[in-house]
């Protein structure tokens, strides 16, 4: 069961019923969508992202409608994401609604919600997922690897990450079939320092120019 609050002449956001709790969807549409790029945020921050508020404002004028979901622990007010499998149980329980236009969903996601769209997307039958600052690891513990849920998300998948991410660099991922972009410079939050040689907003162009290639690239 949803409730749906126009945001703009265009922008909606729609709250969901899930087994987890109420989650929220604000969907950014495209005029000719053929595609819904369905984003969630990470354990410790929210839709306001840098990455997933310039992809959502790009994507739609390639013809990609953009939801960004807030999960219902976020939605909750609770400052401490819950355990992945109630991750999970809130992402399933969304997805009718992201599937509802009845267009191909990719499912993505920043950090924990780029795991969480790795290990539902082959169950939900996703049409690819995109990992923006996929966590490799805890930070200083490469040896508690979560390679194997981004190895087997099973559908197409395109990982962008920054250079410096304390989660991962773009060199410690292992070989697959996904593609990576890197982001030079960029933190986990894909933020660069001041003296780096590329801007943030030349940061941000990276992440949707390789974004809107890999989107365009999709069958």
């Amino acid at each position: 069961m949803s409730d749906v609050t126009k945001v703009t002449s265009e922008i909606r956001r729609a709250t969901i019923e899930t087994d987890a709790g109420a989650a929220r969807i604000t969907w950014h549409p495209a005029k000719k969508a053929r595609l819904v790029l369905a984003l969630s945020h990470g354990a410790g921050g929210g839709i306001e992202a840098r990455d997933l508020r310039a992809l959502a404002a790009e994507l739609p004028g390639h013809g990609v409608t953009v939801a960004l979901v807030e999960q219902p622990w976020r939605v909750a007010g609770k400052k401490v994401a819950p355990a992945p499998k109630t991750l999970d149980v809130g992402w399933r329980g969304i997805w009718p609604a992201l599937a509802g236009p009845g267009l191909p969903v990719i499912s993505g996601g920043r950090s924990a919600g780029a795991r969480v769209a790795c290990r539902t997307a082959t169950e939900l039958g996703a049409h690819a997922v995109l990992a923006l600052s996929f966590p490799l690891h805890p930070p200083g513990r490469p040896e508690k690897s979560r390679a194997d849920e981004l190895l087997g998300a099973g559908v197409p998948t395109l990982v962008v990450q920054g250079g410096n991410d304390p989660f991962g660099k773009p060199e410690e991922f292992p070989e697959g079939t996904y593609e990576l972009v890197e982001v030079p410079y960029g933190d986990h939050g894909f933020a660069v320092p001041k003296r780096a040689d590329i801007g943030q907003d030349r940061a941000l162009e990276i992440i949707t120019a390789g974004v809107v290639r890999w989107v365009s690239s999709l069958a």
